[in-house]
């Protein structure tokens, strides 16, 4: 029944912020930004475990991962306005993303940041 709890109010929020996004791009960009699937992961995480410690951990690896993930969020506004199909345009930018997660945990692990 836990587990149920989990996937529906999870569900239910990106459910949510895609109909708010129907009527305003703003009030739904406000609400994908605050960063509510990391939230959920520490608030499950910690309720499943009740370790402070993976719960940090957990936090710094986000941090460190949040700087190459804005590679989707600068590439694919620039391919759809460059008449890019959506889709064409959404899996270049993930495609990018993840090379730049690969390329960052390269980086940490050279200079010694345990993620």
């Amino acid at each position: 029944m836990y587990y149920l709890t989990k996937l529906i109010v999870t569900c239910a929020l990106v459910v949510a912020i895609s109909e708010v996004a129907k009527r305003s791009s703003l009030a739904a960009a406000v609400l994908a930004s605050v960063p509510l699937v990391s939230v959920l992961a520490m608030v499950w995480l910690y309720l499943d475990t009740r370790d402070v410690d993976k719960v940090a951990g957990l936090v710094h690896s986000i941090f460190w991962l949040v700087i190459p993930s804005m590679l989707l969020f600068v590439t694919l506004p620039i391919l759809l306005r460059s008449g890019i199909n959506f889709f064409v345009g959404l899996s270049v930018s993930i495609g990018l993303t993840v090379a730049g997660y690969l390329l960052m945990v390269l980086a940490l692990q050279k200079l010694g940041v345990q993620l």
